[in-house]
This record gives structure tokens, C-alpha cells and sequence, in this order.
């Protein structure tokens, strides 16, 4: 059985066959995770993960569409996705994470609160708890950032999450956070933002230059 295309793009492998298992089943034990099959064809004809297929067929596997609708543009970031999950918050998109969660508590997170779970853990794409998840391309955050937003497309909406906690941010007066701020930001700005949830203020200081630039390249792309 020969495999190509799409998924793993364009390579071709031969497979055995032991006569009983599922196509999705074969997929997947060639690395590929369901998650990221698109479509699966065998001589031509679209066929399911569950079609049983027979020695010398070709199959023919395709990626997801870009982009892939989703039920709700919700993600929640395994542990070694932390900088990715904060530079979703940056352009607003509504990304849990935490850096305590084993994969048990990750699956029950994603499942629970219909959240797309992103990973470059492929064996965790192909727990069958799993409702919905995405493998995360790219060795650096700007990749894993750009791959993200070309598969999901999500919408953007910057300087409205807690880079922090992912929560909410509200205009805050300066009298309100005043105590809360450096000398030298108390004299050298004046709007402010702050955290519904953990209540961290936010200002436009030094480092915005580079937060604008992340803005600005998901705009690109989105």
C-alpha cells in the first residue's frame, strides 16, 4: 500500500498491511495524526478513516484546508508552547495555557471547554479522547505563530488579553492603579489597561515597539 501527498507532503511510503486494521489506523502508525488528515482517498475514490484496505492500494492523504474552520476560535497550549500562547494573547486570541498540565489534564481541558488543543506532540494528537487538536509547526515563535494563524485563521482583536492569565483587559484611570506603578511610569504615561481577572496593568512602555511588530505581521496573515 503506498501513502502520499498532502499530510506528509507529497512523500510516498509503503506499508504493510496486516488485513484488519483501518485506514486511520495505518495513517496514524506512520506518524501522521488524524488531526491533520484533511481527506483520504484510495484509488482515487474518498473513502473514511474506518475503510479496511486491501494489499496493493494506493492511498492518497491530504492535509487539512487552510483555513480549517473550527467550532470556536479557542486554543489551549501545551506546556512547551508558552511563548506561542502568549503572543496569541498580544492579538487577542483566546489562548489557555499553563505549565503544570499533564496531558490527561490537557485533553479534559480542551474537551471541557471545546478548546483546540496545540501541540508538536503528535502522540498526544493521536489520544482518541481527544475532541479536536492541531500540530503546531515551526522551531521558533514567529513560525508557530504564523502556522497557527494560517490554519485557523482566528479573528484579532490586540491589547484586549492578559498576557499573563488570558483574561479580559479594561480601561483603568491612572488614580486607580497609580500605587501600582513604577515611579517612572507614573510620570510617563497616562492610559492604562488592566486585567479583569489577575488585575496586572498594562501601559504602552518600551517593549510595544516589538508587540506592535508581532500585531502586525498576524495582520498579514489573518
Amino acid at each position: 500500500m503506498g501513502a502520499g501527498d498532502g499530510a506528509v507532503e507529497g512523500f510516498e511510503v509503503r506499508v504493510p498491511y496486516d488485513g484488519t486494521s483501518s485506514l486511520g489506523h495505518v495513517v496514524e502508525s506512520i506518524g501522521v495524526p488524524l488531526t491533520e488528515v484533511g481527506s483520504l482517498a484510495v484509488n482515487g475514490r474518498r473513502v473514511p478513516t474506518s475503510y479496511r484496505p486491501t494489499p496493493g492500494e494506493t492511498v492518497r492523504v491530504r492535509a487539512v484546508e487552510r483555513p480549517q474552520p473550527i467550532p470556536s476560535p479557542r486554543f489551549v497550549l501545551d506546556v512547551h508552547l508558552g511563548t506561542l500562547a502568549r503572543r496569541l494573547r498580544v492579538i487577542g486570541v483566546d489562548a489557555a495555557y499553563r505549565n503544570d498540565l499533564d496531558d490527561d489534564a490537557l485533553i479534559e481541558q480542551a474537551n471541557a471547554e471545546r478548546r483546540v488543543l496545540l501541540t508538536q506532540d503528535r502522540g498526544l494528537l493521536r489520544r482518541r479522547a481527544l475532541w479536536l487538536g492541531g500540530y503546531v509547526r515551526g522551531a521558533r515563535p514567529d513560525e508557530q505563530l504564523a502556522d497557527v494563524l494560517d490554519r485557523f485563521a482566528p479573528p484579532l482583536d490586540p491589547w484586549t488579553r492578559c498576557t499573563a492569565c488570558n483574561g479580559p483587559l479594561v480601561p483603568a484611570g491612572k488614580a486607580e492603579v497609580e500605587r501600582m506603578l513604577p515611579a517612572g511610569t507614573r510620570r510617563s504615561y497616562e492610559t492604562f489597561a488592566r486585567c479583569r481577572a489577575c488585575q496586572r496593568v498594562y501601559w504602552h512602555g518600551a517593549h510595544g515597539g516589538h508587540l506592535e511588530e508581532i500585531i502586525a505581521m498576524a495582520r498579514q496573515i489573518v
